[in-house]
């Protein structure tokens, strides 16, 4: 039996109307149970316009367009002379309804990837699409019911090019998220977009990250570093090097170009990061068409170690998409990945289950792993709000023939999970770059699992951005710690399984003059190694305030009073710290600052 609670950062329920679906969804469940194939993780809808709508089909995004607790399915769709995009409204009842009227779904534009977020922090989530064939960009802004305007000004919609795809992050953490696009052809310089807060965008035109001519498809503005702040990665195909351009705070970037992650060649058509072994950093997945794919394991400080023994990795394949999630809820991310084209016969996806230590068993039995078709953009979404992801996979038109989309219900079991939605406050609204990490008792060890929410999780993907967590049989969440891009670090604890939560960014008193209002509180050399020093503008320390320095699941290791000084200097060679990440909080009169930091040797 399955039980899901709606909860707010107060712990309200669910609406009435939810409460009264939740038996009906019990009986969906047990259906689907009895219908299905013992062992099967998912069951294929053939019913309904999200299923029945032939297109050329690209990216696939799981968004809330209208607010009401229910993620809607968005689908671009690209041939040479356009076609109209798809949007498709969650009815609540497990079906969907396709929008008709509104100017995102008649655009008749060549499309390939889109990202949303809420561009302009007012609750609601914004659409950015991009189009090849040097057609201009389409951005659309939401009236916060699902409905769009669609704004034709501005160097960031009249700016051409043959673009793969685009990703919203807060890379200067001003609390206002900003636009990087790919382009593979043409002069294949790529595109960066600052937001200056009023809805319009300044150009970047500096920079590798813009200068930089090669044939990119994917990108994904995630912390590599675990730094604090938004680096950026490009996948390039045509058997180039992939890019990470390193966030050096400001606004500035520096291009990376050693290890195994950025000498691997290759034909690469998306890139997924995920925390897939647990151990709290991100690792990231490379598609590859016509090739292997790769896996590479995080070590720290932009170090990669290529797997090369597991079966996930041995497939020859012809992949263009990819999507991490925890399918089974036992505590680990598992991975669908997308094939097309190549030649006349239809190809079949791929789906690896991780055994919770990042090693994969290719399943080629789920239905997932049946169809075939030539697939391009995956997400997963639990569109049912059973606390199972479900997938949705675009399919490309081939031989002049468009195919329908493929939607998969997820079938589910016994396990537990939590998921938890974010607004931002401080920090820009969608929470976009936040790490979420909970702790619980799974398989009889204590484990922390790690999500960044993204707004880009793939080539022409994005993921509900709901953040899940499967717990296996854990009942109780020990810990859950939030991480917002702007510094903020939240905790909680002892929290019951199988809820939605609803938190949203805790603003800081600035009503106390003495305290820490309107402070810039900074940490310097950041990374360090033999000693750090901290400031606060235009203030000093006070014998009153209490520095303590944590590790990165929030236990206290140091404790510091200051004395009256505008520069606080810390000696960390005779605290013996191991190198790695840890965060430093300055408390004054109940108010609390929080600044990451990076040892190293």
């Amino acid at each position: 039996m399955i039980l899901f609670i709606y909860l707010t950062a107060t712990h309200g329920i669910l609406s009435k109307k939810q409460t009264m679906l939740r038996n009906s969804y019990l009986i969906l469940s047990l259906v689907i149970f009895i219908s299905t194939v013992k062992g099967q993780y998912f069951t294929k809808i053939n019913t309904g316009p999200l299923v029945n709508s032939p297109g050329d089909s690209r990216s696939v995004n799981w968004v809330d367009v209208n607010n009401d607790g229910w993620v809607d399915c968005f689908i671009s769709n690209g041939p040479t002379g356009g076609q109209n995009n798809s949007l498709f409204i969650n009815d609540t009842h497990g079906n969907f309804t396709a929008v008709i009227n509104d100017p995102i779904v008649l655009d008749n534009k060549p499309s390939d990837g889109a990202s949303f977020a809420d561009l302009d922090n007012d609750g609601d989530l914004d659409a950015f699409v991009v189009n090849w064939y040097g057609v201009n960009k389409l951005m659309y802004i939401n009236h916060g019911n699902g409905s769009f305007t669609q704004i034709d000004t501005g160097v960031i919609v009249n700016d051409g090019g043959y673009s793969e795809t685009a990703a919203w992050g807060d890379y200067d953490k001003d609390g206002f998220v900003d636009l990087y696009i790919t382009n593979s052809a043409g002069d294949r310089k790529n595109y960066l977009y600052h937001n200056n807060g009023n809805s319009s965008f300044t150009k970047i035109i500096t920079g590798s990250m813009v200068t930089d001519a090669l044939s990119s498809r994917s990108v994904n503005w995630t912390d590599i570093d675990n730094d604090g702040d938004p680096d950026l990665f490009v996948s390039n195909e045509n058997n180039q090097n992939e890019n990470i351009y390193r966030n050096d705070g400001m606004g500035l970037f520096t291009k990376l170009n050693t290890g195994p992650l950025l000498t691997n060649l290759g034909n690469t058509m998306s890139s997924s990061w995920a925390d897939i072994d647990n151990d709290g950093d991100l690792d990231v997945f490379l598609a590859n068409d016509q090739g292997f794919n790769s896996l590479f394991m995080n070590n720290g400080s932009f170090n990669f170690t290529k797997l090369v023994n597991d079966t996930l990795v041995k497939t020859p394949s012809r992949s263009f998409s990819s999507a991490w999630s925890d399918i089974d809820n036992d505590g680990d991310l598992d991975l669908f990945v997308t094939n097309a084209f190549g030649t006349a016969k239809k190809q079949l996806n791929f789906l690896y289950i991780n055994d919770g230590a990042g090693h994969f068993t290719r399943n080629s039995s789920d239905i997932v792993a049946r169809d075939s078709s030539w697939s391009y953009g995956c997400a997963f979404g639990d569109y049912d709000n059973d606390g199972f992801e479900d997938l949705a996979v675009a399919t490309c038109r081939y031989g002049g023939i468009d195919y329908p989309d493929f939607l998969y219900h997820n079938n589910g079991n016994s396990n537990h999970w939590i998921t938890i939605q974010l607004s931002g406050t401080y920090s820009n609204r969608s929470g976009i770059g936040t790490k979420i990490r909970v702790k619980a008792v799974i398989n009889g060890a204590h484990v922390w699992q790690m999500r960044e929410i993204s707004a880009q999780t793939s080539y022409c993907g994005q993921n509900d951005m709901r953040v899940h967590f499967g717990l296996g049989i854990a009942t109780l969440i020990d810990s859950i710690q939030i991480e917002w891009p702007r510094g903020m670090i939240e905790f909680y604890k002892d929290i019951p399984a199988d809820q939605f939560l609803h938190y949203s960014e805790k603003i800081v008193n600035t009503t106390n003059n003495s305290g820490l209002n309107n402070l810039e509180f900074n940490v310097f050399p950041n990374p360090g190694s033999k000693s750090i020093s901290l400031s606060l503008s235009n203030d000093y320390f006070h014998e009153s305030d209490q520095v303590l320095i944590c590790d990165i699941h929030g236990k206290v290791l140091i404790r510091i009073t200051p004395i009256h000084t505008r520069i606080l200097s810390i000696e960390l060679t005779k605290y013996k710290l191991h190198t790695g990440t840890y965060f430093i909080k300055l408390n004054r009169n109940g108010m609390e600052m929080i600044r990451k930091f990076i040892l190293e040797n």
